[in-house]
């Protein structure tokens, strides 16, 4: 919005600049104060649709920001669940992988036991 007033601002100055002073133009001839209000008003609607478009222009902005956040918390929820997702599936491969040692343990203890009843012990 500081933006927009100063670029209002600049535009004021702009147009004082390109009017004559009051004395100079109560000075002047009728023509001339006609020109001068002439120029004056198309600097006032000049200014009139910088002003215009300034606000519009930050309008846009201020809705790109907004979608900027919706979407911002939407992947932050997408991430959060990705997260819970991998966390569960590493718990999961933790359990599996567990699960195989004791099988493989459970596997080779079989498999002695069969050597043990295959092959006497020697006495």
């Amino acid at each position: 919005m500081a933006r927009i007033a100063a670029a209002g601002g600049l535009a004021v100055v702009l147009l004082c600049a390109t009017v004559p002073p009051l004395h100079a133009a109560e000075a002047a001839p009728v023509e001339e104060r006609g020109q001068a209000l002439q120029r004056s008003q198309i600097g006032a609607g000049m200014a009139h649709r910088q002003l215009q478009q300034a606000r519009h222009d930050a309008k846009l902005a201020e809705q790109d920001v907004l979608n900027a956040r919706e979407s911002h918390a939407a992947a932050q929820r997408e991430a959060a669940a990705r997260k819970r997702d991998l966390d569960a599936a590493e718990k999961a491969q933790a359990a599996a992988r567990a699960r195989l040692q004791a099988a493989e343990k459970a596997y080779e203890d079989a498999l002695r036991a069969v050597d043990a009843v295959v092959k006497p012990a020697a006495k």
